[in-house]
């Protein structure tokens, strides 16, 4: 956190021993999980070998520090070096070095300083003037409204900053709420997730330095590069789905099979997020690899879906990862078009035998 901030990022990586093969990996892993082409990894090249380390405020409210978490195992790039390379990583009262005033008199002076990015962990107190949460004698609705008036950006991250979360849950007693609901006027991009993957952040963070600006959002402020597309139609289990395969019980022989979990509560037909590519742990599993339903924790209100209950399925589309159907040498576009309308009949045909056989299993 002490760095010299004149630097570029590229003058940093090149201080710390970091090659150009490996700058090169981390532009092209970020260009994949932004869904860019890969070509694209060269600007983003460019952009970070000029561009100087955006100073960042980490604010933490209501939470169970999770995403703190998430981040401290971060591995593309890893936590020092995203925070010590990419970011400038102002103030974060869990793992900066400075304490008590020393720590607030570096938000004071990012403040004074103005134009850096804001990320929001865990959720806001408003009853009571805010006074279930409170830092150095001031309540976290005070402090993110003060930070809030200088910032660029602010980001989001976890269910707790994105809504409220679990502190929200009925009765919810300290009143609160996510950052949508109390700011306006500046730019927020929501990361959400119990707790959010590094990676999307990180993304984030490169996309607003290669392009600046934020990537593009959902209708709930989500990036579409990690919540444009729904979990089930990326599923690796998908294809037990359209067979009619599903795991009855826990260790029963479909869930020691891999069969699809759909009813025992998986939420990944109502779930938009990218865990089937991106996965955790260093892109070794995720938690549906791992044996568990999806709980569509980017989902509004997820605390409050029945865990166990399956979700009403509105639509069935075929896995996005189906290779598109493409001529090949010597067939006509006609020939490719019946191929590609055979392939679209054929996904839909099993969709519908996955629904008949569990409607015929419910009237049974």
């Amino acid at each position: 956190m002490d760095t010299d901030r004149s630097l570029t990022i590229a003058e940093e990586l090149a201080l710390r021993g970091i090659t150009r093969r490996e700058f090169l990996k981390f532009c092209t892993i970020m260009a994949g999980i932004l869904a860019l082409p890969v070509d694209r990894a060269e600007k983003i090249a460019r952009a970070l070998e000029n561009v100087r380390r955006p100073p960042v405020v980490w604010l933490e409210f209501q939470d169970c520090a999770g995403c703190t978490e998430s981040l401290l195992r971060a591995n593309r790039p890893s936590v020092a070096e995203l925070v010590l390379d990419i970011i400038s990583l102002n103030y974060h009262e869990t793992i900066m070095a400075p304490a008590g005033r020393a720590a607030e008199k570096s938000l004071q002076d990012t403040i004074k300083e103005g134009g850096y990015l804001t990320i929001v962990e865990g959720s806001i107190s408003t009853a009571d003037n805010g006074v279930y949460c409170c830092i150095a004698g001031r309540s976290a609705l005070e402090i993110l409204q003060e930070v809030a008036a200088n910032t660029a950006a602010i980001i989001t991250v976890g269910a707790c900053a994105f809504y409220g979360g679990w502190p929200a849950t009925p009765p919810n007693p300290t009143g609160a709420k996510g950052v949508k609901d109390i700011i306006s006027g500046v730019p927020i991009v929501n990361l959400p997730g119990c707790p959010m993957n590094v990676d999307n952040l990180t993304a984030t963070v490169v996309h607003y330095l290669t392009f600046k600006e934020l990537p593009a959002l959902d209708s709930l402020g989500r990036p579409l590069f990690a919540h444009g597309h729904r979990i089930h139609d990326n599923c690796e289990r998908r294809g037990h789905f359209d067979a009619g395969e599903f795991v009855e019980a826990w260790g029963d022989e479909g869930h020691r099979k891999g069969w699809c979990l759909y009813k025992m509560g998986c939420k990944g037909p109502v779930a938009f997020q990218n865990c089937p590519s991106i996965r955790w742990n260093e892109g070794t599993s995720w938690p549906v690899g791992a044996g568990h339903g999806c709980i569509a924790c980017a989902a509004l209100n997820f605390w409050e879906m029945p865990a166990y209950e399956p979700v009403p399925i509105h639509a069935l589309t075929p896995p996005a990862t189906y290779p598109a159907v493409e001529p090949a040498a010597g067939m006509s576009p006609i020939t490719a078009g019946v191929i590609g309308a055979a392939v679209g009949v054929a996904a839909g045909v099993a969709g519908a035998v996955a629904v008949h056989q569990l409607t015929k299993e419910k009237e049974a």
